[in-house]
């Protein structure tokens, strides 16, 4: 490639980056937030500073009663939304309306009424007065306008049918029936208890969540997320296809750091996208290239998205061992979408990028290798045993020490102070959605629906498996489709994981299918978020970027139900032979199943030879060992043919 292209690739992603605030405002609705001036960015700056360093007090010194803990986070969190988010798209984006300033006082007033009345709610627990009442319906109404502003309406329809649930349970026909809620009970179990909006979730956002936001956001200040763009160029982008392997790579790393897939589309996908165009990659297959690898962000270990968090919580699973089980299934993920890449490039005959264009990864660990040491302390704080809340402030300290090494990395004061404010307002939509899907926990709770949802499902399935799973995936997808990934994961642990444990399945394992496709739903159409993001950047058709992002995260619906059939997947019961027998196997099962679908291997494949290769892949991926070997001779057919096939095009 010569100079001129090469500059060419920097003024398009030069390009990109100037669309890039407008792009994560349309596409990402927790990224549409006013950019106050004057005296209100300074209010707001001061509220955020101050959210944070309450949040480090108590990781410091410990948490708070539970009840009192969330109370002042979700105080801080409601507030913030009313001032950064405006309620109509008219209103000044750089001052601070009258009513949404009466709104943020509101909501700081009514959680701060848990923590100065916290003794008299404990001691008369099960009766509500008057003002608890009044109280109580203010914050709900609150919460559900602040999950509006910021994630939008599908997630408050659902909320708004789970009330709706609750107070006309005699009148639902069926199964789904029950002896009804009254107001009162309801109000108490929503906001005077630790099972409705000061549930599970808002629990683990108010502490091991907004510490790990923090974490991200002072290792994104340091730089970290140019190193590990110019790390994945100097590693992968020589190769065929090189600039779409180099986003692989990147934005696998930067999904652990962001937890958002569009953020991370529009991050990374900014250089990389316009990369893979030049290089010859239709607008559709890079776009979707960058939403597949985005979205698995979240799948990625040791720092995975805030659904992961809840799952420990959850399932009383340590966080540590969450993330060693979902360790293999991101690697074959990830191996999924990087052989799909393979694939299109040499059917394309596309080439990398010269390796004197390259940066060498020598250089750049010598330059900023010392960034990635905050990332190995919290990995051996997490497999030694400290709380994530303190593996995250070691983290959160480690980060701002190694980056004063080098000259080049140091931070500033200004910048840990940014550092402070970012950390706060990334926390926001978190707390949005973990508040409003303790609307939905509260309903479920009261009502038991929890369990008659299991039921039924298991029911309809007539106690089938695939059947049930099939259902559960279906659920998840769809609720995908306006419901942010942790409430997602929220409602399909509390109403459709339960069903899977119905049948047998491990706890983790039951779980670990719920969080699977809540996540994948950002690249499923109709909807599919991060991808539609990527056909922005792109300038692609959204539907075909759609369409092809599924087509590369097809191991993202293999492995769930790979796992729950084997749970060796997610090292539950495995020894170490079987574990190397199965990531083995696995790996050249998921490669099989890419070129399958590419229709590309040693040469262009035929319908026949495609089937034959999913079949073949398919079977491998299983931990079953008669299985694996009725693949491994399938895909011995499929390889000679193919060979058979290059030898006769090369005699001709």
């Amino acid at each position: 490639m010569d100079q001129n292209k090469q500059l060419e690739i920097e003024s398009s992603a030069e390009i990109s980056l100037k669309d890039t605030d407008e792009l994560l405002r349309k596409y990402d609705k927790g990224s549409d937030s006013r950019n106050l001036k004057g005296i209100s960015a300074k209010v707001v700056s001061a509220i955020l500073i101050c959210f944070t360093l309450f949040q480090l007090y108590t990781g410091v010194f410990g948490v708070l009663d539970a009840m009192l803990q969330r109370a002042v986070h979700l105080a801080f969190g409601l507030c913030l939304v009313f001032l950064l988010y405006p309620s109509r798209q008219k209103w000044s984006r750089e001052k601070m309306h009258p009513v949404d300033i009466g709104l943020a006082i509101l909501a700081a007033a009514v959680c701060m009424y848990v923590v100065v009345f916290y003794k008299d709610l404990v001691f008369r627990a099960g009766r509500v007065t008057t003002m608890d009442m009044i109280i109580g319906l203010i914050a709900v109404f609150l919460v559900l306008e602040a999950a509006r502003r910021v994630i939008g309406w599908p997630m408050v329809i659902i909320a708004m049918l789970f009330i709706g649930y609750a107070l006309l349970g005699p009148r639902i026909p069926g199964q789904l029936a029950h002896r009804g809620v009254a107001v009162e009970d309801l109000i108490q179990q929503l906001f005077f208890t630790t099972e409705g909006i000061f549930g599970i979730p808002i629990g683990v956002s108010s502490t091991f969540i907004f510490m790990f936001l923090l974490f991200g956001a002072y290792l994104e200040k340091t730089g970290m997320g140019e190193f590990f763009i110019d790390a994945a160029n100097s590693i992968a982008g020589f190769a065929a296809g090189g600039p779409a392997k180099v986003a692989v790579i990147s934005s696998a790393l930067m999904g652990t750091l962001t937890g958002s897939s569009v953020a991370n589309v529009v991050g990374t996908g900014s250089f990389t996208i316009p990369m893979m165009k030049k290089l010859g990659y239709k607008g559709e297959f890079a776009g979707a290239v960058e939403a597949t690898a985005s979205t698995g962000g979240q799948l990625m270990p040791p720092i995975m998205g805030a659904a992961a968090f809840l799952m420990a919580e959850f399932t009383n699973t340590p966080y540590v061992r969450v993330i060693t089980a979902a360790a293999i299934p991101a690697l074959l993920y990830y191996f999924g979408v990087w052989a799909g890449v393979h694939f299109e490039a040499k059917k394309l005959g596309l080439k990398g990028l010269s390796k004197e264009e390259l940066p060498k990864l020598g250089n750049i660990m010598k330059e900023r290798g010392h960034l990635l040491i905050p990332i190995l302390i919290v990995l051996y704080l997490l497999i030694a045993g400290y709380t994530p809340v303190r593996a995250a402030l070691g983290a959160i300290a480690a980060s701002i020490l190694c980056a004063a090494i080098k000259k080049e990395t140091r931070l500033s004061f200004k910048d840990i102070v940014d550092g402070l404010e970012k950390g706060a307002r990334s926390a926001v939509t978190v707390i949005s959605a973990c508040a409003c899907a303790g609307i939905i926990i509260g309903v479920v709770t009261q009502t038991g629906l929890g369990l008659k949802m299991g039921s039924i499902l298991v029911n309809i399935a007539d106690g089938n498996l695939l059947l049930t799973l099939f259902f559960t995936m279906v659920t998840s997808l769809i609720l995908g489709i306006g419901v942010p990934t942790t409430a997602n994961y929220v409602i399909t642990a509390t109403i459709a994981a339960p069903a899977l444990m119905m049948l047998n399945v491990p706890v983790l394992a039951a779980h670990m299918f719920a969080f699977y496709f809540g996540i994948v739903a950002d690249v499923t159409p109709p909807v599919c978020l991060a991808a539609v993001a990527a056909a922005g950047v792109a300038k692609s058709e959204p539907m075909r970027t759609g369409i092809q992002a599924s087509r590369l995260a097809i191991a993202a619906f293999i492995i769930p139900f790979i796992f729950v059939y084997s749970p060796e997947m997610l090292l539950i019961d495995v020894t170490v032979t079987n574990m190397v027998v199965m990531i083995i196997t696995a790996l050249i099962g998921i490669v099989c199943v890419a070129s399958a679908l590419t229709g590309y291997f040693i040469e262009n494949m035929s319908v026949i030879e495609r089937g034959i290769f999913l079949v073949g892949g398919v079977l491998l991926v299983t931990t079953d060992l008669k299985l694996n070997l009725i693949g491994a001779v399938v895909l011995a057919v499929a390889f000679f043919m193919q060979r058979a096939k290059a030898t006769r095009k090369a005699i001709a």
